[in-house]
């Protein structure tokens, strides 16, 4: 999945960037604080995209 798909998904769910890093981008849900780590590839693993969502808490984006 592209990397920008797997962003516009997780601001739909009110999850917004927290600190940019080197090699990852920090994310924090504001809903319930929890926080996780995006590589920053253009593109994600399908599985590492669903296990973000799971960390955040919010619904699973759906792979085409």
């Amino acid at each position: 999945m592209k990397r920008k798909e797997l962003i516009r998904h997780l601001n739909t769910y009110n999850c917004v960037l927290l600190k940019h890093g080197s090699k990852h981008d920090k994310y924090i849900n504001l809903d319930n604080g929890i926080k996780t780590m995006i590589p920053r590839h253009t593109e994600i693993k399908t599985f590492v995209g669903k296990m973000i969502c799971k960390q955040l808490e919010i619904p699973v984006i759906k792979s085409k």
